[in-house]
């Protein structure tokens, strides 16, 4: 099994170079790729030094597995091309809504893993990521109508230069320094910013369409989802404040069990002080994080949860190194 990470020197890639470490995949050969910039480094690899590939003239011909972490612009350019020779599991936004490229969680629809047509499978976005994955088990005991969701996400769904600007400007805050924001459209540090990429016409932002649009595709496009997603002043983890309207009664023994007991979930909720998950806490861990569940008495069958988890992980690189397991074991892959 030979392998191609394209963006490895970036955030998403070195987690996933993290990833596969500490997984069981037989790897025969890694290629790490790049761009022009960073042809030439060194980066390590269970011991051994790899050198970075050039990207513009790499040859994929050699791999069965391509990941790609490298953004929209890089995906769009070189996936299809990459396509013709391995299976690309893009982590980019570009393919996501494309009907002939399956968006997949495995824990949650792997079954659409049998729906390639490019020879690519999309990853979701981190936040679409690990909601699913704990709505999947209340889906299907309960059938939900509709999701309310507030998210409060990490700089590092930015990228590392928004981790360093925060990193930055919280210095300049504390030395009682001008603050000029680089990175974000609003000053981070000590602040929160409900604005993650670009406005639509009707108000929403992108990243609040991605989730809504994503979660249907994934999950069921039958559920009725409105979102608002806030940037805070953090380095890694998102946490997602999600109200829940299901079809059918439900008791909170029920759903408590219903996630604990689903790959990937774990419930962190006692009534007591500390008696939850927050994003630190989730940061390096494998696991969505699900607390302070709760009933709404607002609304027939409703439902409060408060969702925690490293979206450099769940999100991004755990997400992807678990659609190549699924597909090793089901041996699909290179088709």
């Amino acid at each position: 099994m030979n392998i191609a990470i394209v963006g490895a020197t970036g955030n998403v890639g070195r987690k996933t170079l993290e990833v596969l470490e500490k997984k069981e995949l037989s790897i025969d050969n890694l290629y790490l790729v790049a761009s022009s910039k960073s042809a030439g480094k060194k980066i390590s690899f269970k011991g051994k030094e790899h050198e970075v590939f050039d990207l513009e003239n790499f040859d994929f011909s050699k791999v069965k597995i391509a990941f790609f972490a490298a953004g929209g612009k890089i995906s769009e350019k070189f996936a299809e091309r990459a396509a013709k020779h391995c299976l690309v599991i893009d982590n980019s936004s570009f393919y996501r809504m494309d009907p002939d490229v399956p968006l997949i969680v495995p824990q949650v629809n792997s079954n659409h893993l049998d729906q390639i047509k490019k020879n690519i499978i999309a990853n979701p976005n981190c936040s679409t990521a690990q909601l699913v994955i704990a709505l999947k088990p209340l889906h299907d005991l309960f059938v939900i109508k509709r999701i309310v969701v507030s998210t409060y996400q990490s700089v590092s769904g930015g990228g590392k230069a928004p981790m360093d600007e925060l990193i930055e400007q919280t210095k300049l805050v504390l030395d009682g320094k001008k603050v000029k924001s680089k990175n974000f459209t609003k000053q981070i540090a000590f602040n929160a910013i409900p604005h993650i990429d670009v406005f639509s016409n009707d108000g929403y932002t992108k990243e609040e369409l991605k989730m809504t649009n994503e979660t249907k595709k994934i999950l069921d496009d039958k559920i009725d989802l409105t979102a608002t997603c806030v940037r805070l002043p953090i380095s890694v983890s998102h946490s997602e404040s999600v109200n829940l309207q299901f079809e059918k009664p439900f008791s909170l023994e029920k759903i408590k069990d219903a996630l604990n007991n689903f790959e990937g979930c774990k419930v962190i909720d006692e009534r007591v002080d500390g008696g939850y998950s927050t994003p630190l806490e989730a940061e390096g861990k494998d696991e969505t994080f699900i607390s302070r569940i709760r009933q709404d008495k607002t609304i027939e069958n409703g439902l409060n949860l408060w969702i925690v988890s490293d979206n450099l992980l769940r999100g991004a690189a755990l997400n992807a190194v678990e659609i190549a397991e699924t597909l090793i074991k089901n041996n699909f892959y290179g088709k």
